[in-house]
Protein backbone atom coordinates (compact mmCIF):
# COMPACT_ATOMS: atom_id res chain seq x y z
CA UNK A 1 0.00 0.00 0.00
CA UNK A 2 2.39 2.65 1.12
CA UNK A 3 4.40 1.69 -2.65
CA UNK A 4 1.32 2.25 -4.59
CA UNK A 5 0.92 5.55 -2.58
CA UNK A 6 4.41 6.58 -3.03
CA UNK A 7 4.69 5.97 -6.55
CA UNK A 8 1.16 7.94 -7.91
CA UNK A 9 2.78 10.93 -5.54
CA UNK A 10 5.97 10.16 -7.57
CA UNK A 11 4.17 10.20 -10.78
CA UNK A 12 2.06 13.42 -9.66
CA UNK A 13 5.56 15.39 -9.24
CA UNK A 14 6.88 14.06 -12.47
CA UNK A 15 4.05 15.19 -14.43
CA UNK A 16 3.80 18.43 -12.62
CA UNK A 17 7.46 18.94 -13.34
CA UNK A 18 6.94 18.38 -16.94
CA UNK A 19 3.89 21.03 -17.06
CA UNK A 20 5.56 23.55 -15.42
CA UNK A 21 8.16 23.14 -17.91
CA UNK A 22 6.05 23.83 -20.50
CA UNK A 23 4.58 26.76 -18.87
CA UNK A 24 7.76 28.35 -19.16
CA UNK A 25 9.08 27.48 -22.13
CA UNK A 26 5.27 28.84 -23.23
CA UNK A 27 5.96 31.84 -21.42
CA UNK A 28 9.73 32.36 -22.64
CA UNK A 29 8.49 31.82 -26.47
CA UNK A 30 5.81 34.38 -25.98
CA UNK A 31 7.97 36.79 -24.41
CA UNK A 32 10.65 36.33 -27.45
CA UNK A 33 7.85 36.84 -30.11
CA UNK A 34 6.67 40.36 -29.36
CA UNK A 35 6.63 43.75 -30.54
CA UNK A 36 9.98 45.69 -28.56
CA UNK A 37 9.75 49.77 -28.52
CA UNK A 38 13.39 51.30 -28.71
CA UNK A 39 13.97 54.91 -28.95
CA UNK A 40 17.59 56.75 -30.51
CA UNK A 41 17.53 58.76 -27.29
CA UNK A 42 15.43 59.17 -24.34
CA UNK A 43 16.47 62.34 -23.20
CA UNK A 44 16.86 65.52 -25.86
CA UNK A 45 18.85 68.33 -24.52
CA UNK A 46 17.82 71.93 -26.39
CA UNK A 47 20.33 73.53 -24.70
CA UNK A 48 20.38 77.06 -24.61
CA UNK A 49 17.87 78.97 -26.89
CA UNK A 50 16.35 82.02 -27.30
CA UNK A 51 12.50 83.08 -26.91
CA UNK A 52 10.31 81.76 -29.62
CA UNK A 53 12.63 79.87 -31.18
CA UNK A 54 11.88 76.48 -32.79
CA UNK A 55 10.77 74.44 -30.09
CA UNK A 56 10.25 71.31 -32.46
CA UNK A 57 12.50 68.09 -32.10
CA UNK A 58 11.66 64.46 -32.97
CA UNK A 59 12.70 61.58 -31.38
CA UNK A 60 12.94 58.06 -33.39
CA UNK A 61 10.74 54.96 -32.21
CA UNK A 62 12.26 51.21 -33.72
CA UNK A 63 10.48 48.16 -33.48
CA UNK A 64 13.29 45.75 -32.98
CA UNK A 65 10.48 43.10 -32.13
CA UNK A 66 8.98 40.32 -34.35
CA UNK A 67 5.64 41.71 -34.27
CA UNK A 68 3.93 45.27 -34.90
CA UNK A 69 4.43 47.95 -32.56
CA UNK A 70 1.28 50.32 -32.16
CA UNK A 71 1.74 53.43 -30.37
CA UNK A 72 -1.68 54.24 -28.34
CA UNK A 73 -0.96 57.47 -27.13
CA UNK A 74 1.79 59.90 -26.40
CA UNK A 75 0.75 62.65 -23.64
CA UNK A 76 2.95 65.56 -22.59
CA UNK A 77 3.29 66.47 -18.75
CA UNK A 78 1.61 69.63 -19.35
CA UNK A 79 0.15 71.97 -21.84
CA UNK A 80 3.08 73.98 -23.10
CA UNK A 81 4.92 70.37 -25.18
CA UNK A 82 2.61 69.36 -28.14
CA UNK A 83 3.65 65.66 -29.19
CA UNK A 84 2.59 64.37 -32.49
CA UNK A 85 2.59 60.57 -33.52
CA UNK A 86 1.37 58.34 -35.92
CA UNK A 87 -1.07 55.44 -34.71
CA UNK A 88 -0.06 52.85 -37.84
CA UNK A 89 1.85 49.72 -37.14
CA UNK A 90 5.11 50.22 -37.21
CA UNK A 91 6.36 46.97 -38.37
CA UNK A 92 8.96 44.83 -37.28
CA UNK A 93 12.59 46.33 -38.03
CA UNK A 94 11.18 49.55 -39.05
CA UNK A 95 11.08 53.31 -37.58
CA UNK A 96 8.84 56.23 -36.55
CA UNK A 97 9.13 59.56 -35.11
CA UNK A 98 7.50 60.72 -32.57
CA UNK A 99 7.27 64.96 -33.36
CA UNK A 100 7.47 67.17 -30.43
CA UNK A 101 6.84 71.13 -29.83
CA UNK A 102 7.94 72.60 -26.65
CA UNK A 103 6.70 76.58 -26.41
CA UNK A 104 9.67 78.62 -25.95
CA UNK A 105 7.80 81.94 -25.73
CA UNK A 106 8.70 80.96 -21.46
CA UNK A 107 11.71 82.22 -20.62
CA UNK A 108 13.18 79.85 -18.04
CA UNK A 109 14.65 76.39 -18.07
CA UNK A 110 12.72 73.37 -18.71
CA UNK A 111 12.78 69.42 -17.90
CA UNK A 112 9.34 67.93 -19.34
CA UNK A 113 8.65 64.59 -20.01
CA UNK A 114 6.61 62.77 -22.07
CA UNK A 115 4.81 59.25 -21.56
CA UNK A 116 4.78 56.74 -24.45
CA UNK A 117 1.81 54.35 -24.61
CA UNK A 118 2.12 51.18 -26.89
CA UNK A 119 1.66 47.55 -27.15
CA UNK A 120 4.99 46.47 -26.24
CA UNK A 121 4.26 43.63 -23.16
CA UNK A 122 7.26 44.40 -21.22
CA UNK A 123 7.32 48.51 -21.75
CA UNK A 124 3.36 49.18 -22.17
CA UNK A 125 4.55 52.59 -20.57
CA UNK A 126 7.97 54.30 -21.76
CA UNK A 127 8.75 57.95 -20.54
CA UNK A 128 10.84 60.71 -22.33
CA UNK A 129 12.31 63.51 -21.81
CA UNK A 130 13.22 67.12 -23.33
CA UNK A 131 15.25 69.76 -21.32
CA UNK A 132 16.56 73.13 -21.82
CA UNK A 133 16.62 76.98 -21.23
CA UNK A 134 14.91 79.84 -22.79
CA UNK A 135 17.48 82.66 -22.43
CA UNK A 136 16.88 86.36 -24.06
CA UNK A 137 20.40 86.26 -24.19
CA UNK A 138 21.55 82.52 -25.76
CA UNK A 139 23.87 82.81 -28.57
CA UNK A 140 21.99 82.86 -32.29
CA UNK A 141 21.88 79.73 -33.73
CA UNK A 142 24.27 79.32 -36.31
CA UNK A 143 22.96 78.26 -39.81
CA UNK A 144 24.21 75.19 -41.30
CA UNK A 145 25.91 75.45 -44.47
CA UNK A 146 25.34 73.17 -47.16
CA UNK A 147 28.09 70.80 -46.44
CA UNK A 148 26.96 70.38 -42.58
CA UNK A 149 23.28 70.02 -43.65
CA UNK A 150 24.83 67.05 -46.00
CA UNK A 151 26.80 65.62 -43.21
CA UNK A 152 23.73 66.19 -41.00
CA UNK A 153 20.95 64.32 -43.41
CA UNK A 154 24.28 61.58 -43.48
CA UNK A 155 24.34 61.23 -39.68
CA UNK A 156 20.67 60.68 -39.65
CA UNK A 157 20.90 58.18 -42.27
CA UNK A 158 23.39 56.29 -40.45
CA UNK A 159 22.17 56.18 -37.00
CA UNK A 160 18.64 55.00 -38.65
CA UNK A 161 20.65 52.07 -40.17
CA UNK A 162 22.49 51.74 -36.95
CA UNK A 163 18.83 51.29 -35.70
CA UNK A 164 17.41 48.93 -38.94
CA UNK A 165 20.79 46.67 -37.56
CA UNK A 166 19.91 46.54 -34.43
CA UNK A 167 16.16 45.82 -34.50
CA UNK A 168 17.50 42.84 -37.19
CA UNK A 169 20.36 41.59 -33.79
CA UNK A 170 17.12 41.86 -31.61
CA UNK A 171 14.70 39.79 -33.86
CA UNK A 172 17.44 37.18 -34.08
CA UNK A 173 17.77 36.62 -30.84
CA UNK A 174 14.53 36.20 -29.95
CA UNK A 175 14.07 33.75 -32.71
CA UNK A 176 17.25 31.98 -31.16
CA UNK A 177 15.73 32.35 -27.97
CA UNK A 178 12.36 30.76 -29.49
CA UNK A 179 13.84 27.77 -30.66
Amino acid sequence: MFLKIYLTTYLIFKNMKKLIAGIALFGTFALASAQTITFDKTTYDYGNVKPSSDGIRFFTVTNTGDKPLILSNVKASCGCTTPEFSQDPIMPGKSAKIKVGYNTAINGGFNKMIEVFSNDPVNSRSVIYIKGNVDPNAPDPKPLTPAELKAKAKEEKKAAKAAKKAAKKAAKAAAKTAA
